[in-house]
């Protein structure tokens, strides 16, 4: 696939099923998301793979944040879904480090971002679907802790991946480009 057709057909999917990306496939997307813009070479970014019997852990963490946050039952029932809607997430963790002032926060938030976006570019290549979830939950101190973050670290993506059950065929935007881009 080359690069424009990638780029112009990547589209979420939160139909998935087995199989997942295999290690050698997981590993082209990591290479991929080590290659985003990165001011001050920072590496700001930590990806957690979840598969098999961590999805019944990221479910239980799912159902605290429900929980912590008093989100709800219909957040429960949702929780408990989200976990096996695929057969693998990736957790993405922007890094901060808070201490380096030509590097601000939100610049390292948009690299971690862009990495998580490398990941869903190269699985789409690869021939998986995948969808970009967040959420209050993302915030659940219990979810924080398994996945290892400090406290000024922040997780940016909860990706699914796996092999889309139905395929999603949504037309391109068709709105005019005036919309969202100017010359100056």
């Amino acid at each position: 696939m080359d690069a424009l057709t990638l780029l112009t057909t990547r589209r979420s999917n939160k139909k998935l099923s087995a199989p997942a990306p295999n290690k050698t496939q997981l590993e082209k997307m990591f290479q991929a998301a080590l290659r985003t813009p990165d001011h001050g070479k920072l590496s700001p970014y930590h990806f957690v793979v979840i598969e098999n019997e961590g999805l019944d852990k990221l479910e239980q963490l799912l159902k605290e944040a429900v929980v912590e946050f008093n989100l709800g039952e219909e957040r429960l029932k949702k929780a408990e879904n989200l976990a096996h809607r695929a057969p693998m997430v990736i957790a993405v963790i922007a890094k901060i480090n808070p201490d380096i002032a030509k590097v601000p926060t939100w610049e390292q938030l948009v690299t971690a971002g862009c990495a998580a976006y490398g990941i869903q570019l190269v699985a789409h290549a690869q021939g998986f679907d995948n969808v970009w979830i967040t959420g209050k939950w993302v915030s659940g101190s219990a979810l924080r802790q398994a996945l290892g973050c400090r406290e000024q670290d922040e997780i940016v993506a909860l990706l699914m991946l796996g092999t889309a059950t139905e395929k999603v065929e949504r037309e391109c935007r068709q709105e005019s480009m005036e919309e969202f881009v100017s010359y100056l």
